[in-house]
């Protein structure tokens, strides 16, 4: 293998874009190379970034050639505001949007149905119509900047809104990025946002990625997501396990649909959490692309580096902040971000410091933007690639949390794959023990949370709170009735007719007719109701 300081001179500075500078320093001046190695030559798991199996980065420069995207999520009340967020983080420095949406528009119910009573806004932003969407990036360039939508039970239908905005703006939908979250497995596992059952639900992801396959190809179909099972209480190596579980039943109906695994994969996403342990975390992040590397070529016979090559957000840990003393928040975190950047993240949200409490203020958001900031521009991690590379308490704790999460899907391969476990109710069990142990440590004590239960303070100041209204849901109802009566009424039935003939055929793609129906000017609930005649609605079985 070419020795390392060859390697710094002539593949890293290849790699690095024009006008990036090769050489780094300290702040005292001392000079520092793009990389470290501990020995002479690279281990087998460590290789070099940009290379299999990934271990040190996915890309060879890493954050000497581009910082990771700091991508704020946001979402509340109307489009209006929420767009009025958007502008504002993005004027702050905010490099990608990252869109939240509420309840209802999460499980394909429209404001004025009964099902959205009392959650219309309150946790994201309420989309219904082509219109509404179209509100939320009014005055934002989408063939310009990045966009990422956390939506899974209706992310087929929030792509096609996206896709109809940008044509009538005149965009041309293959220059999109972004990425949609689209990941139903875990809905199922952890989280509750489902609408239909798994087996239509996988085919819609699949025409999800076989679509945006062919003709988006800058956009990420799917962000397979660890991040709501570590909120449920998932362990480390579970969260590694169950997400790398779920992207191998994903790879596989792709496969099964007739895709190339090396033309597909490349689009695949991540999305992780960055939880309190902080090496633990760093040591989870780089277990995780060594392993989805290796499983990709092993079992699937991917070649392309590109489709080997795991790509992650993260977002620091919702489930860990304190309503308790909410500044102690900030350093929480801190150190999570920390985590993730050293990990090698390539997007990354940090929560704000009011979160436990409601939904976040400006000043609280800007203050979680600028946490970024400063780790970016100030601290200096950013000058060398994978700074805790070769550490031996690093690369064993690696070693470690890999170990434990190839056993457990071990176990998930043994029970027939992801989609098998999920309907047996395997690693929702898995979770709630993880989480009951947790808990039980925190009430006796063995387990310490600043201000909850150690270091506590008798007088708590509660800082400002946002609140949406509850008057939102009959303004957006009025809006709803207002957008039915403009449209073309036969268009849009027509349109929706065709859509429950073209699911009926498990051969369609239904993503240009979910386009048609959107352009039509049907609404997330009337299309979600249409899928739903077909596909019927998922019902879970206790697992107790």
């Amino acid at each position: 293998m070419t020795d390392l300081n060859t390697w710094n001179r002539e593949h890293f500075a290849k790699s690095l874009p024009a006008g990036r500078p090769l050489d780094a320093a300290t702040l005292s001046g001392l000079k520092l190379a793009p990389i470290y190695e501990a020995g002479s030559a690279p281990d087998s798991d460590l290789g070099r970034p940009g290379g299999f199996p990934f271990t040190r980065g996915p890309y060879p420069s890493m954050y000497r050639g581009r910082v990771w995207t700091m991508r704020q999520y946001s979402g509340f009340s109307t489009a209006e505001e929420t767009n009025a967020r958007f502008r504002f983080l993005l004027e702050k420095g905010q490099t990608g949007l990252s869109v939240a949406f509420d309840l209802p528009t999460q499980m394909g119910h429209d404001p004025d149905a009964p099902l959205a009573a009392g959650e219309v806004g309150k946790v994201g932003v309420s989309i219904a119509t082509l219109g509404d969407l179209e509100t939320l990036f009014d005055g934002i360039p989408l063939d310009k900047v990045s966009v990422s939508m956390t939506i899974n039970s209706t992310a087929p239908v929030l792509l096609a809104f996206l896709i109809a905005a940008a044509k009538r703006k005149g965009i041309d939908p293959s220059g999109l990025r972004g990425t949609l979250q689209n990941d139903l497995l875990k809905e199922y596992i952890a989280r509750g946002t489902f609408r239909f059952p798994p087996s239509p639900s996988l085919r819609l992801v699949t025409d999800v990625i076989e679509h945006c396959n062919a003709q988006i190809p800058r956009f990420n179909p799917i962000s397979i997501s660890g991040y709501h099972m570590r909120e449920a209480g998932c362990t480390a190596p579970q969260e590694l396990a169950f997400t790398l579980a779920n992207g191998l039943e994903y790879v596989r109906c792709a496969v099964e649909r007739g895709l190339d695994v090396d033309a597909f994969a490349g689009q695949l996403s991540f999305f992780f959490n960055a939880h309190n342990d902080f090496f633990e975390e760093v040591a989870k992040f780089r277990a995780a692309r060594r392993m989805w590397a290796r499983l990709l070529k092993e079992r699937f016979g991917a070649k392309k580096d590109a489709a080997m090559r795991l790509r992650f957000h993260t977002q620091t840990a919702g489930s860990t902040l304190t309503s308790q003393q909410p500044d102690v928040n900030v350093v929480r975190v801190t150190l999570q971000a920390l985590a993730a950047v050293l990990g090698g993240t390539q997007s990354l949200h940090t929560n704000s410091r009011d979160e436990a409490l409601g939904l976040p203020t400006e000043d609280a958001a800007l203050l979680a933007l600028r946490t970024q900031q400063v780790i970016a521009e100030e601290s200096g991690v950013t000058s060398t690639i994978d700074p805790l590379g070769g550490a031996p308490f690093v690369e064993a704790l690696t070693d470690s949390v890999e170990a434990a999460a190839l056993e457990l899907l071990a176990e998930i391969d043994k029970r027939g794959g992801a989609a098998a476990a999920v309907e047996q109710g395997f690693q929702a069990s898995e979770i709630h023990r993880a989480a009951y142990d947790h808990q039980k440590a925190v009430e006796d004590g063995s387990r310490r949370i600043v201000g909850v239960n150690c270091h506590t303070v008798n007088d708590e100041v509660t800082p400002p709170i946002l609140r949406v209204d509850d008057a939102l849901a009959t303004q957006r109802a009025a809006a709803l009735a207002d957008w039915r009566a403009a449209r073309d009424a036969a268009a849009c039935t027509s349109a929706l007719d065709t859509l429950a003939t073209q699911a009926a055929d498990e051969s369609v793609n239904l993503m240009p007719q979910l386009v048609e129906a959107v352009e039509a000017g049907a609404t997330v609930g009337e299309i979600c109701s249409t899928l739903q005649t077909v596909f019927g609605r998922y019902e879970p079985v206790s697992i107790f």
